[in-house]
């Protein structure tokens, strides 16, 4: 009889846990309307901030997102998107060209200035665009921003980087420091390098710039990043993207009032590599950060820098299509209350 109560209680407490984690598994389930979330965001420069500080922060939760931060090059993120495999990331006019020849991908917003700048070795003769030609030059890889952001630098500045006039050659290196110790060596001429991995090395004191995105002519007070999203999920599941906006903007507030605290906070998570913390912080005032309000209030205008930006890339070449009709069908708005 004993062991018969004990077995009833035995399994009676075993339901009752059972239960018990259910009901929780449950509202964590429920906590996250929009389920996990990947999102390609990882590669090492502070561009991506917004997106680490709302997933720290928890603004992704609070929008019923699981985000999952992870890396991936440029061609898996273009595909990614065509495919809806991935809903959103971030980067600059590297996907122009794709979505001009029919791969189905938006952009619905902008994010900061700045982040990139073109180093050569200290006391270079190499000063402008021009002096680059017949040239090596460093990229994290062919087609990434770095690329992209350099050959339009170049081409306006009068050196053709289409590989058929063999006036530059672009050489890829994943890792940033490679890429700074092959141009010490002298192995390359420049390097297009991410923040803050550059901003660093010209405070070292081993190397100029002679191109930084945030101030140069062909860039200066336009948004270098914007963000992407995929086709298939804004017309299918609007409010999905609607709610990643919502948390990035929140992000983008907070970062304004906020920048010691988010260098702290990319630090820790291991998101860049950041040795200087006072030279990050100031390299996060840099790129303007801003409340959706502050946006209105400086002007930004989204449409018109996608304008200007595939105004240039079809000077150069690299696009074919009028450049109203371009934006008209690359830039759509989303409605954040959905």
């Amino acid at each position: 009889m004993k062991n018969s109560c004990k077995i009833y209680l035995t399994a009676l407490i075993a339901f009752g846990i059972s239960l018990l984690v259910g009901a929780c598994n449950g509202n964590e389930k429920s906590q996250f309307k929009f389920g996990t979330l990947e999102l390609p965001i990882l590669d090492g420069s502070l561009c991506g901030a917004p997106f680490y500080v709302a997933k720290e922060k928890g603004f992704f939760a609070e929008e019923g997102i699981d985000a999952k931060l992870i890396a991936a090059d440029g061609e898996t993120r273009k595909l990614g998107l065509s495919k809806g495999t991935y809903a959103l990331t971030n980067s600059d006019f590297q996907f122009f060209q794709a979505i001009e020849n029919g791969v189905d991908i938006k952009i619905v917003d902008g994010i900061h200035i700045g982040c990139i700048k073109v180093l050569v070795k200290k006391g270079s003769p190499y000063e402008k665009a021009s002096d680059l030609k017949g040239k090596k030059i460093a990229v994290d890889e062919i087609g990434g921003t770095p690329h992209q952001a350099a050959s339009l630098w170049l081409s306006l500045g009068g050196v053709s980087t289409k590989p058929e006039d063999h006036q530059v050659e672009f050489l890829p290196y994943a890792d940033g420091n490679l890429a700074l110790e092959a141009l010490e060596q002298g192995q390359i001429d420049a390097a297009a390098i991410w923040d803050p991995l550059a901003s660093a090395y010209e405070k070292s004191g081993k190397a100029d710039v002679i191109m930084d995105v945030a101030t140069d002519p062909v860039f200066d007070g336009r948004y270098c990043c914007f963000i992407y999203v995929s086709a298939k999920i804004l017309k299918e599941e609007p409010a999905k993207i609607a709610a990643l906006l919502r948390a990035i903007h929140k992000a983008e507030s907070w970062i304004a009032e906020h920048p010691e605290e988010t260098v702290e906070i990319i630090a820790e998570g291991k998101y860049s590599e950041i040795e200087d913390k006072p030279l990050a912080v100031e390299l996060i005032k840099s790129y303007v950060y801003t409340s959706v309000e502050q946006r209105k209030a400086l002007g930004r205008d989204v449409k018109g820098d996608l304008r200007y930006f595939s105004e240039q890339l079809k000077k150069i070449g690299y696009l074919t299509q009028d450049p109203d009709a371009f934006v008209t069908n690359l830039y759509e708005e989303v409605d954040l209350n959905k």
